[in-house]
């Protein structure tokens, strides 16, 4: 967090975008990687830089399931994600209430 309370890592649009459509969804619910990049506009390389990102913070989980040669990822916000994503809106809202 910075001095202000916007968590950096949010902060950064294409995440905080990722966390936004993530959060949307019903706890514990997850979207597929190519159908978050495909909501997003994304490519595949920014996608999964950015889910690294995240994913290191423990904001989200990926998990990969194998179905014969189709592989499928799995992208979900964990509970740390979105109390770090409620901080942040929270910070927001601060910070913008005081202008």
């Amino acid at each position: 967090m910075t001095a202000d309370g916007l968590d950096p890592l949010i902060h950064v649009p294409t995440r905080l975008r990722i966390v936004a459509t993530l959060a949307a969804l019903p706890d514990g619910d997850g979207l597929s990687f190519t159908r978050l990049q495909d909501m997003l506009g994304l490519t595949p390389g920014n996608l999964i830089i950015q889910l690294r990102k995240l994913e290191e913070a423990d904001y989200l989980r990926s998990e990969k399931t194998r179905n014969g040669s189709t592989q499928k990822t799995t992208v979900t916000m964990t509970a740390h994600g979105r109390k770090a994503l409620e901080a942040y809106t929270q910070a927001l809202r601060e910070l913008l209430g005081g202008l």
